[in-house]
């Protein structure tokens, strides 16, 4: 469907490490970008803990925003959509920043997602089995927000639990900041906080959990402190920009803010319904993966039906495509693994020194200085690319495992390294480490089949690491399917700025939004034709068994 008005949409992505900021066209077209740096901080003597302030945040979203739209009528940005990492953000009474640092910094009032201090409060709810877990796998993760909001209350009663007004997850954070309403996402809800919707329309907080972890209060005032009122993402939020908020932007009040989703829900709405040449007419959505790649990874299915699927988060309703469910699976570690592997080996130092040097104008990246060595040594020794990893083998687990194990103890492990700590051996170790990543996603994909979830047949792939030619081609080779990258940069951002055209009502529903502006896609087919990634696979879960002491 064509959109009715001429103007601009705006998406805004809060990520792990920045927020960036997109100006669209409503048909999808990026016409500017900007990125703002946030800060993370770790408190001394708590080596899991991950901090962020949404003073910090906000600050940067209303930076980015600026920057993208001070060249431009604003009359022209007809909407606004946000996404979100799933971090927890804390207020206190008066709606100001409550910390929730153990040492008490001021303004540090989020937990992000990848803290895991609430670990063994993740054990205890895991322990009861209780009904609601059915739509996580059977498990909680320490990642979500229950097992912390348990630990806020068990750890910091008197100095943060007393004194909380709202408890937000960060996207949901977002709109109220923007507007002022305290409406929250289904998608944020179902998909992190434990609140249960179906297809039906039966929705609702399930006391009995709470209370069975002690958590009743938050029923008070109609769960006011969690939210009572739940909308779809891309529905309008409130009234729009507050005079404050618009002024703060630099943008026009009353501006319709979108009901936000999940930073990983935003990249699969932005590119699940992407357009290429081959087989695109009997390709359903319920046929396709969405792999949003970045720090970490995050595995979105889509299908019809609820399918339920042990160490698979879901099947949660109306959380990515309206009208469908959606499974998730993920890794804690994609591209911060990566970087670790690379930066902790003895030959860094050089390469480093060789890529900020002035006589450089090969690489810009030290992914493409390895993707380029890689392929010298398997010239050299004359075997396929994929083949250089046969003596070498990675578990890629190094921040636990999301899925499908759902274990957050689970470890990295690396078998077959020797005395040598040449630039090819780093090559290869990457290389293998890329492997490992893509048997892992095989590993989530097998799991989801085998449940009864329909064969796939393609995956769409969006973040960081799409931008990485090795990584793509790894992952169509292990999987033995085409990986689509679509032509829009950064679906995340086209995601966002989705809900917010369909917020300003430019489109009927989000459905044709995602249908009218996703674009075509670059398409990266399997080109190993022997049974090497097999039997490699069989080696990556025999080291499964030995991480699991079986």
């Amino acid at each position: 469907m064509a959109p009715k008005k001429h103007g601009y949409t705006i998406g805004v992505d809060v990520g792990t490490g920045s927020v960036r900021a997109a100006l669209m066209t409503l048909q999808g077209d990026f016409i500017k970008g900007a990125v703002k740096e946030i800060g993370t901080w770790r408190p001394r003597g708590f080596p899991d803990f991950y901090q962020q302030s949404s003073t910090d945040v906000w600050q940067a979203v209303c930076n980015a925003v600026r920057d993208i739209t001070y060249t431009i009528d604003v009359k022209m940005v007809k909407g606004i959509g946000f996404d979100g990492t799933c971090s927890l953000v804390v207020l206190d009474k008066k709606s100001n920043p409550l910390s929730v640092s153990p040492n008490g910094e001021p303004d540090q009032n989020i937990i992000l997602w990848m803290d895991h201090r609430a670990v063994g409060e993740t054990e205890l709810i895991n322990k009861l089995h209780h009904a609601v877990l059915q739509t996580l796998g059977g498990k909680m993760s320490p990642e979500m927000a229950t097992p912390k909001l348990m630990w806020l209350k068990r750890q910091m009663f008197v100095k943060c639990w007393t004194q909380a007004g709202h408890f937000f997850e960060l996207p949901d954070f977002l709109t109220w900041r923007a507007t002022g309403a305290f409406s929250r996402s289904s998608c944020t809800m179902t998909c992190a906080w434990t609140y249960q919707i179906d297809a039906n329309e039966k929705k609702g907080w399930n006391i009995d959990f709470f209370r069975q972890l002690g958590l009743e209060d938050l029923a008070e005032n109609n769960w006011e402190k969690i939210g009572s009122e739940i909308l779809a993402p891309g529905e309008p939020c409130g009234k729009g920009l507050t005079k404050q908020a618009a002024s703060e932007m630099g943008l026009l009040e009353g501006i319709p803010v979108a009901t936000s989703t999940i930073d990983g829900n935003a990249g699969a709405i932005g590119m699940i319904c992407v357009k290429e040449k081959i087989d695109a007419a009997s390709l359903s959505l319920d046929s396709v993966l969405c792999l949003v790649s970045g720090t970490s990874n995050c595995h979105l299915f889509s299908t019809d039906r609820a399918v339920y699927v042990h160490g698979l988060w879901g099947p949660f309703y109306n959380a990515v495509v309206p009208g469908m469910y959606v499974n998730e699976g993920g890794q804690s570690a994609s591209g911060s693994l990566l970087d670790f592997i690379i930066e902790t080996h003895e030959a860094y130092p050089e390469i480093r020194a060789k890529l900020t040097s002035v006589t450089n104008l090969l690489f810009s990246n030290i992914y493409d200085y390895l993707n380029n060595l890689v392929d010298k040594i398997a010239q050299k020794r004359q075997i396929p690319v994929d083949e250089l990893t046969q003596n070498i083998h990675v578990w890629p687990d190094f921040h636990g495992n999301r899925s499908p194990e759902a274990d957050p103890s689970l470890r990295g492990m690396v078998c077959g390294l020797n005395m040598s700590s040449s630039e090819e051996d780093l090559a290869i170790l990457y290389l293998a480490t890329l492997q490992s990543l893509a048997y892992g996603t095989r590993h989530i994909v097998e799991t989801l089949q085998a449940a009864g979830h329909k064969k796939l047949r393609q995956i769409i792939i969006c973040g960081g690491m799409r931008k990485n030619n090795l990584f793509v081609q790894t992952h169509a080779n292990v999987l033995s399917m085409p990986v689509l990258r679509p032509r829009r940069e950064d679906s995340v951002l086209l995601g966002s700025g989705m809900l917010g055209a369909r917020a300003a009502g430019v489109y009927d529903n989000l459905r044709d939004a995602m249908e009218s502006m996703a674009g075509t896609a670059f398409i990266t087919e399997p080109y190993i034709k022997s049974n090497y990634h097999d039997r490699k696979y069989k080696v990556f879960l025999k080291m499964l068994q030995h991480q699991k002491g079986v």
